[in-house]
């Protein structure tokens, strides 16, 4: 993978951040700017991802006029080399430039079967990919061109139509994980700045009262003497969320779009917000 120039950006700015974190060695601010210096170093790679999966889906969008536009022209008797070369010029977004390539490779004599097979490879579709060999095929074997690109056209139609169906099926999933996951997280702010607070007060009480409550030793401020300092317990939460936030992302991802490569984003909006807002509370409260 070829780091861009921006990822560089991203990458110089976040250790940037990561060193100036290092003025503040023994504050809360420490750990707030080492989280912010890696969130700005991954960011560009997330957005990268996330562009990557919108150009995905617009490839199989243009395909599917390209196959049309293909069909009309095939059915008027032309041949489907000479079709690709006249439709050439129309607006077909991200695959404009790879159609003009394809387009030319035929004009200068490459078979069409081949060149077929590069417009392939430089698309990098799997579902653009079966088609395009179904064509080739059908070409190589003389059947009616017209029918099969008019099957191609349909099938690759009925993808788009059952991914839509489906992401919009599963849209109240995705917005109930979000929900949990925040609901989650607000059950152990409340825990890590209400709750331990007062067992870590009865602790202490037991502890000076010689009762046997003191063992508990939540924050240190009991006699059991074995509990977790705050910052420890701070941060152990915190390590809780992003952990909850990384595989929900994930599973939200594959449940709306089949692909855990498409649940990074959704990952990454729930790690940030974590890290944010429990970072935030820290600072603000003082945990």
């Amino acid at each position: 993978m070829e780091i861009k120039k921006s990822q560089w950006a991203g990458i110089i700015l976040g250790l940037a951040v990561l060193a100036s974190s290092l003025f503040f060695i023994g504050t809360d601010l420490l750990f707030f700017l080492a989280g912010v210096g890696i969130i700005i170093i991954f960011s560009p790679f997330i957005l990268a991802v996330m562009k990557e999966s919108k150009i995905d889906i617009e490839k199989e969008e243009m395909f599917l006029e390209f196959a049309r536009s293909l069909v009309e022209s095939v059915k008027t008797g032309t041949p489907i080399s000479r079709s690709i070369v006249n439709v050439r010029n129309k607006p077909y977004g991200v695959l404009s430039p790879h159609i003009k390539k394809l387009a030319n490779q035929i004009s200068l004599g490459i078979p069409l079967s081949m060149a077929l097979q590069i417009f392939s490879k430089d698309i990098n579709n799997r579902t653009i990919s079966r088609s395009l060999t179904l064509i080739g095929q059908a070409e190589k074997a003389g059947g009616d061109i017209g029918r099969i690109l008019e099957d191609v056209a349909e099938a690759v139609n009925t993808s788009d139509k059952i991914k839509k169906e489906r992401k919009a099926a599963i849209s109240t999933l995705v917005v109930q994980g979000y929900i949990i996951f925040f609901v989650f997280m607000i059950i152990v702010l409340v825990m890590q700045f209400k709750i331990i607070p007062i067992i870590e007060g009865i602790s202490t009480i037991g502890g000076v009262g010689g009762g046997g409550i003191g063992g508990i030793g939540v924050a240190g401020g009991g006699s059991g003497g074995g509990g977790l300092n705050a910052a420890e317990l701070s941060n152990s939460f915190l390590y809780l969320l992003l952990i909850q936030g990384l595989f929900s992302g994930l599973t939200i991802g594959k449940l709306s779009e089949e692909n855990i490569k498409a649940g990074i984003k959704h990952s990454f909006a729930l790690m940030l917000a974590a890290f944010l807002i429990s970072t935030g509370a820290n600072l603000i409260f003082g945990a």
